[in-house]
């Protein structure tokens, strides 16, 4: 368990030190996220050693969120100013998203046919 927690925050660690090195405009998590995939992809036998720590924090994933609750708790006056704008970015995102979704699907599915 300590070896892949251990993995995960060395790749979130490198991912934070190459946006701030190069100044990206993207979290360190997800530099790190996406470096770890190309590990995994390269070194296919880590992602089994890594399965049962990885999804055993998944199980537990409900706990993460409980910072971000209470952030939200805490800056509520803010979220009350500034409602409109929150709202129609979370609208305008869900759509985009789902039409991407059914676009890639839709391409996916036209595919398999093939």
């Amino acid at each position: 368990m300590l070896n892949t927690l251990l993995i995960l925050l060395i790749f979130q660690t490198m991912g934070e030190g190459l946006v701030y090195v190069l100044s990206l405009p993207v979290p360190g998590p997800v530099i790190g996220m996406l470096l770890l995939l190309v590990y995994l992809i390269w070194k296919k036998k880590v992602a089994a050693q890594l399965a049962p720590t990885t999804s055993q924090l998944l199980a537990h994933m409900a706990l993460l969120f409980v910072p971000a609750g209470v952030g939200i708790s805490v800056h509520m006056h803010r979220i009350a100013d500034e409602w409109l704008p929150i709202v129609v970015a979370l609208v305008i995102s869900t759509v985009v998203s789902i039409v991407v979704t059914a676009f890639v699907v839709n391409k996916l599915k036209s595919r398999g046919g093939k």
